[in-house]
């Protein structure tokens, strides 16, 4: 087995723990697999599909890709590898760079915005295919960075979910990659040579630089604690209520307990 081959089988498998941990992907299952042009959703899709081949259950796959309408975004380099590859697939095309133009209000985050306008466009055509539920390529990095974003810039103690309902509760949202470091996914996407499309806009590079530090700050700390990024992982799967500080928590910690030991107020 070359080394591409036993790196692929290492992510096949933490994605199967993923699906399994937190039953992710069942019997009949329409699945809207966000398509955008990274690594990220790619390594998605194509693991999904191998993995597909040879569940115990049958679902199907849906690439969507949302075309925000930035010019120069490559958008068919993307579509010409879903034909090759035989994916089904769906090319959407929206107004979104228009509708920031004209929206956006001073001190409003660009990439906020735009994030928005992608995914209300996202669920709208998995809603119009009749899929059940959306696959998005957020990786183990990107829940520890989220979940130091928030404790240091929030004030609260929250990162992602592998597995949760949409706001509007029309479609399950589920992100299989969660136990897949980032620098995996990087090498596999060199070695499968994936058709890399930036998204072409106009503030690339200029924002987000908050989650840039706490990158820099992960692979800082990995250099001391090579297992960092393991164990924050499982940090965010292991929640001890009663020794954090949040008063509701606390509150219902102390009835149970207090329950449980036949306490009588």
């Amino acid at each position: 087995m070359t080394a591409g081959e036993k790196l692929f089988q290492r992510i096949k498998r933490q994605v199967g723990k993923a699906i399994a941990d937190f039953d992710l992907i069942a019997e009949g299952d329409r699945i809207a697999v966000g398509i955008s042009g990274g690594k990220d959703s790619y390594t998605l899709l194509y693991t999904l599909e191998e993995l597909r081949k040879k569940a115990p259950v049958k679902f199907e796959l849906i690439a969507i890709n949302i075309d925000p309408g930035f010019p120069g975004y490559r958008k068919e380099l993307i579509q010409n590898y879903l034909q090759q590859q035989n994916f089904n697939y769906v090319m959407a095309k929206t107004n979104s760079y228009q509708i920031i133009e004209e929206k956006l209000r001073p001190g409003t985050s660009y990439c906020a915005f735009c994030a928005r306008l992608r995914r209300g466009a996202l669920h709208a055509q998995a809603e119009k295919l009749q899929c059940n539920k959306i696959a998005l390529g957020h990786h183990l990095d990107d829940f520890i960075e989220t979940l130091l974003l928030n404790q240091f810039y929030s004030g609260t103690l929250a990162a992602m979910s592998a597995k949760l309902h949409s706001n509007n509760n029309s479609h399950i949202v589920i992100r299989p990659l969660v136990y897949v470091e980032e620098r995996m996914i990087e090498e596999f996407s060199s070695r499968q040579k994936f058709p890399i499309v930036h998204c072409s806009c106009p503030v690339v590079g200029a924002t987000d630089q908050n989650r840039q530090q706490m990158k820099q700050l992960v692979q800082n700390l990995s250099r001391e604690i090579p297992e960092i990024r393991n164990s924050m992982i499982s940090a965010i799967g292991n929640v001890q209520p009663g020794y954090l500080l949040d008063q509701e928590l606390a509150k219902t910690e102390f009835q149970e307990a207090a329950g449980t030991q036949g306490i009588q107020g």
